[in-house]
């Protein structure tokens, strides 16, 4: 973990007061980072305001129980693009990706199990022993959700294409639409290649409820549900919603080295992908601070970015600022009102910010012991290193918890991604023990029958996810050394993931910066008219999950948000 502390006063005054700086950029999250990186290596000062004592937003790396270090948010690395590993050179900079042995468990309360790896043969029969035919059909549904990787490729490495605002000259608007006419022709050269048939599989998995995919496809309640959980992560959507289907390939178009939908973990947390990418930041020129926390954008006289205020009343002066916080956050809480408007401000208060994620970072002093598959008690198994699902046994189970949600209480039965990043990994926990990390579904931001500020409530509901796990590896409960829990206010308090909006009571920190349906994505993202990172205040940039192509440690907003600003950089220069 990297932290820096400027404790004396001179030192943070001079480091940023001295100049005025070309870039300053809100929040030292991995987009905020890796914008940072692009823009020092063009050749701009900047200087990264992280508002926490550690960098990495919500790719971060804490050792919150003695010897036991949690990926505290996001805890597998999949989505994050194979342009910014390269161009930034990562791999130099430590970050090490370590490979399961199997990718998906999914164990089943009658000892049956569904164990997938990388072994074609091998999920043949482990899906044979649910459905011959699902076994079968099993290979052909991900190649076809393979066909539609390099379109989704090419979205998501492209700003969008949106349209420009204000006083353009003749040859911005020559340039602009020179720009467009090349992105739409490259996307319909995608469309092309994928032909009608594709084109139509294409838009049906865009449009269509998670069920009704995986009805045509499955027949296998077991595997339908596995599947299902890619489609439900971070949402509060019904699996029966129309454009749930889109999480489903959200969450499959990501890779590790080359290996498509292969889920890593990393070495060290999380967090060491966010030290990676301040490593090559800080190579390239930019200056990342930690414990200072912005309270305002300043507007000049001119209604252009001037730079940002300190909590501590220090002023920083810059051309431009990216924020990496959320929109709401940005646009609601950091930028003068009377700057922007009413209509955007309108859309930005309205945004869909639903989401029902609870984490839960657990030491234990064992291995969990899954009674469908017997091993030994100190040895791991491939099943330890994969993605477990629990209470993923059926679909009904996933509509059930989630309708618990939008009942207004914890799901009664909640839905979970158990990683054990400790079997692959052994520098985040002690000898023998392990860290477990528990992604659980659905819990509103203000339950109807308790209080998340309540330490009771809180512990019931954590002992609620421990006993549902004793129901499949008996004896977990008792193995909890400690735990961590993050509910929804805590996600929002601690790591400003926006919820809790006056206008949307119900809502909760979202872990995408913004919920991810089809409303809020490409040319919708964060709003209509504004998806090019570019906002209504001159100099002002979006470079976070709230900004195309959405979440994940993705850090493609990051890339294409710096890229849209060294771009005005050189228009201004000239």
């Amino acid at each position: 973990m990297w932290r820096r502390s400027f404790s004396n006063g001179v030192s943070l005054t001079r480091t940023l007061k001295d100049k005025k700086w070309d870039a300053l950029v809100i929040g030292g999250g991995h987009n905020g980072l890796i914008a940072a990186a692009y823009l020092a290596r063009g050749g701009l000062s900047v200087a990264v305001l992280e508002r926490r004592h550690v960098i990495g937003g919500a790719a971060v790396t804490e050792e919150l129980i003695p010897g036991f270090k949690f990926s505290r948010c996001s805890y597998l690395q999949s989505l994050l693009r194979p342009s910014v590993i390269r161009e930034l050179e990562l791999k130099k900079h430590g970050l090490k990706l370590l490979k399961p042995i199997a990718t998906s468990f999914t164990p089943c309360l009658d000892g049956l199990y569904l164990l997938l790896g990388f072994d074609d043969q091998q999920n043949n029969s482990e899906i044979s022993k649910f459905s011959k035919r699902d076994a079968d059909t099993y290979p052909r549904y991900e190649n076809e959700l393979s066909k539609f990787c390099k379109i989704m490729d090419f979205l998501l490495d492209s700003p969008p294409p949106e349209a420009l605002h204000g006083d353009l000259s003749f040859h911005d608007l020559l340039r602009d639409k020179m720009q467009k006419s090349v992105f739409w022709a490259r996307c319909l050269r995608h469309v092309l290649s994928l032909g009608q048939k594709d084109l139509v599989d294409f838009m049906d998995i865009l449009l269509s409820p998670t069920t009704k995919i995986l009805n045509k496809w499955f027949e296998s309640d077991v595997l339908k549900a596995t599947v299902a959980a890619d489609a439900i992560t971070g949402s509060m959507a019904s699996i029966h919603a129309p454009g749930s289907g889109y999480v489903l390939l959200h969450h499959v178009m990501g890779e590790t080295d080359g290996d498509r939908n292969l889920w890593s973990h990393v070495e060290g947390g999380m967090g060491s992908v966010s030290l990676a990418i301040s490593k090559a930041a800080t190579k390239a020129g930019a200056h990342i601070l930690v414990n200072t926390e912005v309270s305002q954008i300043m507007i000049g006289d001119s209604g252009e970015v001037d730079g940002v205020l300190l909590v501590d009343g220090t002023r920083v002066h810059s051309s431009f600022v990216l924020s990496n916080a959320t929109p709401y956050k940005t646009f609601m809480g950091l930028v003068p009102r009377d700057v922007l408007p009413d209509d955007f401000l309108r859309a930005i208060k309205y945004s869909d910010y639903h989401s029902g994620v609870t984490k839960i970072n657990v030491a234990v002093d064992k291995l969990p012991q899954f009674h469908c598959c017997k091993s030994s008690q100190l040895e791991v198994g491939p099943h330890h290193t994969a993605t477990v699902h629990i209470g993923c046994e059926s679909m009904e189970e996933i509509g059930s918890a989630c309708q618990d949600a939008w009942n207004g209480l914890p799901s009664r039965r909640p839905v979970m991604e158990m990683t054990i990043p400790s079997s692959l990994d052994k520098t985040i926990s002690p000898p023998g023990k392990h860290v477990v990390s528990l992604f659980t579904q659905y819990t509103p931001y203000k339950p109807s029958d308790g209080s998340w500020e309540d330490p009771t409530y809180r512990e019931s509901y954590a002992q609620k996810c421990f006993s549902l796990i004793d129901e499949y590896a008996p004896g977990f409960s008792s193995s909890v050394i400690g735990y961590d829990l993050l509910t929804p206010p805590d996600l929002e308090r601690e790591f400003g993931l926006t919820g809790n909006l006056t206008s949307q009571p119900e809502t909760c920190g979202n872990i995408f910066h913004g919920a991810m349906g089809l409303d809020s994505l490409f040319l919708m993202r964060p709003v209509k008219g504004w998806s090019g990172y570019r906002t209504p205040v001159r100099g002002l940039y979006l470079c976070g999950s709230g900004s195309h192509p959405g979440g994940g440690v993705m850090g493609a907003p990051g890339r294409n948000a710096a890229h849209v600003v060294l771009q005005d950089f050189k228009k201004q220069s000239r």
